[in-house]
C-alpha cells in the first residue's frame, strides 16, 4: 500500500469517529449548575422522593467541596458553560429498527449494530444524557440477568439501587463524584445471578454528541456468588472548539467466588475533561479485573481501584495511556487490603508524545488484619521526544509486617538501535516505531477480545501521526 493510500485509510479511520450528527433535541437543560436543574432532570425522569433527594444532598456537597489542587490543572473548567442534560429520543427503543435515523446512522458509523450481531451478550447505546437503545439477547435474559439503563434500574429495581448506590464511592468521596450524584443521568444496571456465567461480553457504548456537554453516567454492576461477568464500555466524541465534561461513576460488587472484568477504550475527542470515578468491592474468594484504555481526551484523572474485602480476593488492574499534544493524563490504580491472604496487580504503560503529560498515581494500603497480603505494582513509561513528560506518584501504606510489597517503575526512549535494526529490514521510521510500540503494549492488548485490540492498535496508530520524521 503507498504511503498516500495509507494517509487516505487513517484519515477514513479519525473520520469513523470525529464526527457529529445533527439532532433535533427533545429536552435541553439551560447552561450552569442550579438546583432548578436538578429538579427540572428528576421530573423529566419521572424520579421517586429518594432519588431526588439524593441529588439535591449531593449537589449541596459538590457546591461546599473544593476543587483538587493536585494531579491536573483544572483551572480553565467552568462548570456554568456546560449543558447538564440533553434528551435526544423521547423514548427508549428495544428494537434497532425503532431508534431515529440520525441516531442510528451515528451507532452505524461506529459499529456498534454489527458488533451485537457477531459477538456481544448485549447493547446499551447512550447519545448525550440518556439511553436510546437497550438490547438483551434472550438465553441471557432467560437466566435472571438484568442488563438496562440505570435510569430504567431506578423505576423497575428500585429495591436493589437504594441498597447499593453510592456505597462504594460515597457522594463525599470526591468532588467530581458528587457533581455525577447530583446530575447523574445514563449509565448501566447489571445484575447476574448466582453461578450464572456470562460467556461473552455485555457492552456498552457512550457518546457526547452536543456541544457543550456534561455526560454524567451512573453505572453499577453486581456479580453474584460465583457468577462470571464481562463489561466493555467505549467512548467517542467529535472535536469541538469549546469543552465538554465526562464525569462518571462505575460501583462493581463482586460476591463471594464471583469474577468480574471492566474493559474500556475511551476515545474522546481533546476538548474533553474526562473526570471519572470507578471502584469496586470483592468477596471472598472473588476476582476483580480493570482493563483501562485512556486515548483522546485533553486532560484524564482516572484510578480505577479494588477494595479487597474478603479473605483470598484478588484485584487486577492493567492500564494505558498516551498522551500526544497538549493532553494531561493523571491516571493510575488504587488496591485496598482489608482481609488475609489477598492479593493485588497493577500494570500501568504510559506513553508520551510531543508536550503530552502522563503521569501514574497510584495507592497500595494493606490494613491491620490484612495478614499475608501481597500487592505488585509495575508502572512503565515510553516517551517519544525530548519534550514529552511522565511522572509516578506511588504511595505505598502497609500495616501488616508479613505482607509482601513489590513496586517497579521504569521510564524509557524508543531505542535508536531497535529502530535501526527495523529498518534496516525494509521498514520506515513511522512503521518501525509502530512495532516498537505495539511490543510495549502487549501485555495490554492480549487481554481485550480480538474485535478491540484490531481497534485499540489503529487508534494508536491515529495517535501516532506526525510523531516521527
Amino acid at each position: 500500500m503507498s504511503v498516500n493510500q495509507d494517509k487516505l485509510r487513517d484519515i477514513k479511520e479519525q473520520d469513523r469517529y470525529d464526527f457529529r450528527t445533527e439532532i433535533d433535541y427533545v429536552h435541553r437543560s439551560r447552561r450552569g449548575i442550579g438546583v432548578d436543574v436538578v429538579h427540572e432532570i428528576s421530573a423529566l425522569k419521572g424520579e421517586p422522593q429518594w432519588m431526588l433527594d439524593f441529588r439535591l444532598k449531593a449537589l449541596d456537597i459538590f457546591l461546599e467541596m473544593p476543587m483538587p489542587e493536585w494531579g491536573v490543572d483544572l483551572g480553565a473548567l467552568d462548570f456554568e458553560e456546560f449543558y447538564y442534560f440533553m434528551r435526544a429520543t423521547d423514548t427508549k427503543k428495544r428494537t434497532w429498527e425503532e431508534v431515529p435515523d440520525a441516531i442510528k446512522d451515528t451507532f452505524d458509523k461506529l459499529g456498534i449494530p454489527e458488533a451485537e450481531r457477531k459477538y456481544l451478550a448485549g447493547v446499551e447505546t447512550q447519545m448525550d444524557s440518556e439511553a436510546v437503545y437497550s438490547s438483551l439477547k434472550e438465553e441471557w435474559e432467560s437466566q435472571g440477568i438484568l442488563f438496562v439503563d440505570m435510569d430504567t434500574a431506578v423505576r423497575e429495581h428500585p429495591e436493589l439501587v437504594q441498597a447499593h448506590i453510592s456505597t462504594v464511592v460515597p457522594i463525599r468521596d470526591n468532588k467530581f463524584a458528587a457533581l455525577n450524584s447530583a446530575f447523574w443521568s445514563g449509565g448501566s444496571f447489571v445484575y447476574v445471578p448466582k453461578g450464572v456465567n456470562v460467556e461473552i461480553p455485555l457492552q456498552a457504548y457512550f457518546r457526547i454528541n452536543a456541544q457543550s456537554l456534561g455526560q454524567f453516567e451512573r453505572t453499577i454492576i453486581i456479580a453474584d456468588e460465583g457468577s462470571n461477568v464481562h463489561y466493555i464500555e467505549g467512548c467517542t466524541a467529535p472535536q469541538y472548539a469549546e469543552a465538554a465534561l465526562h464525569t462518571g461513576v462505575i460501583e462493581i460488587f463482586v460476591r463471594k467466588g464471583a469474577h468480574a472484568r471492566y474493559t474500556t477504550i475511551q476515545n474522546w475527542s481533546r476538548n474533553v475533561y474526562n473526570l471519572v470515578t470507578q471502584r469496586a468491592v470483592v468477596d471472598e474468594d472473588g476476582l476483580m479485573e480493570w482493563v483501562d484504555g485512556n486515548l483522546g481526551s485533553g486532560v484524564t484523572m482516572k484510578y480505577p481501584a479494588v477494595i479487597l474485602k474478603g479473605a483470598r480476593a484478588r484485584g487486577m488492574i492493567l492500564s494505558i495511556a498516551f498522551a500526544g499534544d497538549d493532553q494531561h493524563y493523571d491516571a493510575g490504580a488504587k488496591a485496598i487490603h482489608l482481609a488475609p491472604d489477598t492479593n493485588s496487580i497493577i500494570t500501568s504503560k504510559s506513553i508520551s508524545k510531543g508536550n503530552g503529560r502522563s503521569g501514574f498515581r497510584g495507592l497500595v494500603h494493606v490494613a491491620r488484619g490484612a495478614e499475608r497480603a501481597q500487592s505488585k505494582v509495575v508502572c512503565d513509561a515510553l516517551l517519544l521526544d525530548p519534550e514529552s513528560r511522565s511522572d509516578t506518584y506511588p504511595y505505598i501504606d502497609v500495616s501488616e509486617d508479613n505482607s509482601k510489597i513489590e513496586h517497579e517503575a521504569t521510564v524509557s526512549k524508543i531505542s535508536e538501535d531497535q529502530l535501526f535494526y527495523l529498518m534496516s529490514r525494509g521498514l520506515t521510521e513511522e512503521q518501525a516505531s509502530a512495532i516498537i510500540i505495539n511490543g510495549f503494549l502487549e501485555p495490554f492488548v492480549k487481554e481485550l477480545p480480538m474485535e478491540y485490540a484490531v481497534e485499540l492498535n489503529r487508534l494508536i496508530q491515529l495517535q501516532m501521526e506526525g510523531s516521527v520524521g
